[in-house]
């Protein structure tokens, strides 16, 4: 059973979080904010979502779902970040996304799978390859020359909120890895707890 970070506890992170922690897989959750890690770890919510408190109660009690502060090493890193939109209102900000794959970096280890979740324009999972590829010159990622050590993909998330659990359970996911190997890989992570079609 793969163990998960979940980088942004918001309202896709944290019942992501939950939803895979409920399937008995350990997962990591983790947010920049001090009032959400306590919440979380007090199995308590910060957001309101129909049926998450419960889930979340469970499976903190359960020890299957911690909050922390910074991220914790993981078989999967999932990046689930804010992507607000710019001033101009145009396109959105990838600051937090960034963020996110600089602060991971340091824990990645050869077999780990990293999925950007967060709303984003086209090239950005390529650009958090080529980040943690800069970050991490000794691991090959994809797009080098090499087979890569890291599989990189794209999960987008489309929830409907006051749904967001038996969405994020039956809802279809569009899976996009930079390689066929990444697609595949992710795409058997998310078979482990989606009824959907993947």
């Amino acid at each position: 059973m793969p163990s998960v970070c979940v980088v942004g506890l918001g309202y896709i992170g944290l019942p992501t979080a939950a939803l895979i922690a409920s399937r008995q897989h350990r997962v990591f959750g983790v947010d920049l904010d001090a009032h959400v890690v306590a919440t979380v770890n007090a199995g308590k919510i910060h957001i309101t979502e129909p049926d998450l408190a419960g889930l979340v109660q469970k499976v903190v009690t359960d020890g299957l779902l911690t909050a922390h502060a910074s991220p914790q090493a993981a078989d999967v890193f999932i990046i689930a970040v804010p992507t607000p939109l710019t001033e101009t209102g145009r396109q959105p900000m990838l600051d937090h996304v960034l963020a996110a794959a600089r602060n991971l970096a340091p824990l990645l280890a050869p077999g780990n799978l990293v999925i950007l979740e967060s709303t984003s324009p086209v090239g950005t999972t390529a650009h958090v390859a080529r980040l943690l590829g800069e970050l991490r010159p000794d691991l090959s990622l994809p797009g080098s020359s090499h087979s890569p050590d890291i599989a990189v993909a794209f999960c987008p998330e489309r929830v409907l909120p006051g749904r967001i659990l038996t969405e994020l359970l039956d809802n279809d996911r569009c899976v996009g890895g930079l390689t066929p190997t990444c697609t595949a890989k992710a795409a058997a992570f998310y078979q482990l707890f989606v009824r959907g079609a993947v």
